[in-house]
Order: structure tokens, then sequence, then C-alpha cells
């Protein structure tokens, strides 16, 4: 049975990936670490420790006897161009310690990329598995970075470490934590409280986005697929449904009535230099991924959960 440690475990997709590997390999072998202490119930063992710091990475590797690694400590788009030396430091020295510990302790790793790594220059429609990697934001630096060192590690040291390039993550679960996409989650609760919202994008800002449920899905059969089945060790593009905030809007309005106002700020720039849509067929090749969740559904889904959630009826 897998002993599993999960980094920032409390951020957007750690506080629904933990769950999701309870079910999958039973509660009392997921570890969790992030700087914060757990909320109540929320895993059997907790380690709270600020990263990067490789010595207290290492000490819980080994009183767990961790054996995979799934490394989510990261600042998001819009926060990490708030201090890019931060960022890179915490995005790309915690990652290498992992990588580091994974030659030395024979790591299972994964580690998320993001849409992020793409840019201005990379084609914006079905945007390929192999193209382009030339970001504009610090957060996307960092994840491009990432990708190189992952495959580095798995030329040079025969490390296992998987990725995925994630877009947009839509989820009831977690607050918006900073990222460019986050309107898309940050609407569905305005729409529930105030029935308005201020969109930073523009309303034909076109960006790929996928429901909790599919990425977490996603990450977990990537991880247990055959590794001679895998042909990337970047990062596999993963795609769920493309839509634009009138689009959302649009979905929305046939649930509840909502008032939308458009005012672009610094998010808009990162939002355009992002791709449209992703061709995701290597993926779909090498270990038979499918999404679940188009737009209606992940809308109904969305607004039943935060119904229930923010006691709105």
């Amino acid at each position: 049975m897998a002993h599993i440690l999960v980094t920032g475990a409390l951020g957007q997709i750690g506080s629904e990936l933990v769950p999701a590997l309870q079910a999958q390999y039973g509660r009392e072998n997921v570890v969790t670490l992030d700087m914060k202490s757990q909320p109540a119930g929320f895993a059997a063992r907790h380690e709270v420790a600020k990263l990067p710091a490789k010595a207290v990475l290492a000490r819980v590797i080994k009183k767990h006897r961790i054996d995979t690694v799934y490394h989510l400590v990261s600042l998001l788009s819009a926060t990490g161009e708030k201090d890019p030396s931060y960022t890179w430091y915490l995005n790309v020295q915690s990652l290498k310690d992992v990588l580091d510990l994974a030659v030395e302790h024979k790591l299972k790793i994964f580690w998320p990329s993001s849409i992020a790594a793409f840019g201005p220059t990379t084609p914006h429609d079905q945007t390929p598995q192999h193209t382009v990697l030339a970001p504009t934001t610090m957060y996307g630096v960092t994840k491009a970075a990432g990708e190189l060192l992952c495959q580095y590690y798995f030329l040079k040291y025969g490390v296992d470490v998987r990725s995925v390039r994630y877009p947009g993550v839509i989820s009831a679960e977690a607050l918006p934590g900073g990222g460019t996409t986050d309107y898309a989650v940050a609407i569905f609760y305005e729409v529930l409280k105030t029935g308005q919202y201020e969109c930073y994008l523009k309303p034909d800002s076109m960006l790929p986005m996928i429901y909790m449920a599919d990425a977490m899905r996603a990450t977990i059969q990537l991880m247990e697929a055959d590794p001679q089945q895998l042909t990337i060790r970047t990062s596999y593009n993963l795609a769920g449904v493309s839509f634009t905030p009138a689009e959302l809007v649009s979905e929305i309005q046939q649930h509840l009535p909502l008032k939308v106002s458009y005012k672009s700020d610094s998010r808009q720039a990162i939002a355009d230099s992002w791709p449209n849509s992703i061709d995701d067929s290597v993926a779909r090749k090498d270990w038979g991924w499918r999404h679940e969740y188009d737009l209606p559904r992940l809308t109904t889904t969305m607004l039943e959960k935060l119904r229930v959630k923010l006691g709105v009826k």
C-alpha cells in the first residue's frame, strides 16, 4: 500500500485531492503537510511546515515512510506577480528539494504544471502538446522551468515524476486563491450572495477550464498509469471545457438572475497570453484521459454545492 505525502495540502487542489486519495488508498496512508494547521478531521496525520525546507521535508518522508509525493506548493499567477522573487524561490526551490529527495529515497512524484507555462507566441487554439513555452508571468516561468526540471530528473536519475498542465480549476470547496481564472469560481459565490458580479476579464476572454472532480480523477489516473505507456515527462496537456465569461454568465442565467459588469485589470494581459483551448490527445492516447463535465453540468454542480455551503435556498 502506498504511503503518500501531499504538500500544500490545504490549497485549492490539495483540499480536494486529499479526500480523493484517502478514498482510494485509505485515510491512514495519506500524510498532509502545509504551513497552516489542518481543519478538524482533514487528515489522520498532518505536519505543519513552511517550504522550501529540505531538511524538514526529509524528516517527514523518513518519519512516515513516504514513497509517493504529490507536491502542490505554489504561488499562483496574479499573486505571484506581486513578489516575483519569492514566487521563483518557493515554486522552483521547493520542487528541486522534492526531486533531490526523490533520488535519495526512490520516491514517485506528482507535480502540477499549468497553462501558464505557455505564452503569447504559443498557438492559442487547440494548443498542441509539443509547442512554444514562452510565459510572460513569473508563475508561468516557474512552471516552464519546473517541467524541464522534472524531465531532467527522469532522464538523469530515473525519477518517476508525472505532471499535468492544469487549465483553470473550478471548485466549490476552496475559495479563489489568486489565479487569473478564479473569476469562474468567484462569480458563483456572488450570484448566490448578491446577484451581481464585476468581472476583471473581458466578456470574450476564452480560457480553458476544468471542473475539480475531473482534475482529481485525471491526477490519480495518471499516477496509476503504467509507466511504460507514458511518453511525456515534462507535463501532459489536460483539457476540460473552454468558455468565455459571457458564456458562463449566460449559463448561470439559465438558473438565476445575474447582473454582470466588466472592468479589466492586470489579469487581462495574463489571460490574453494563455490558450483559448487545449489539445490533450496525447493524454487521451497514453493513459485514457476523458473529461466528464461540460459547461452545463459544471454550472449546475457548482450552484448545487454552493447553495449548501452558503446556506442559500
